[in-house]
């Protein structure tokens, strides 16, 4: 099973904004659909480990 961390960046630091198993809902967000949101990021987690990290555009 993978999943899916929304992370939102801005000036003042990070915030978990998603947490789940729906990749497609995860993968379809934008840094738009968040206040003070300057940049999102995804971690893959499976089975405890992270297997991947990448920026949303």
């Amino acid at each position: 099973m993978k999943l899916y961390v929304i992370l939102s960046f801005n000036e003042d630091g990070m915030e978990n904004v998603f947490v789940g198993e729906d990749e497609e809902k995860a993968l379809s967000f934008k840094p738009s659909d968040f206040e003070d949101c300057d940049a999102l990021f995804v971690e893959v987690w499976e089975d405890g480990e992270k297997i991947d990290d990448y920026r949303l555009e």
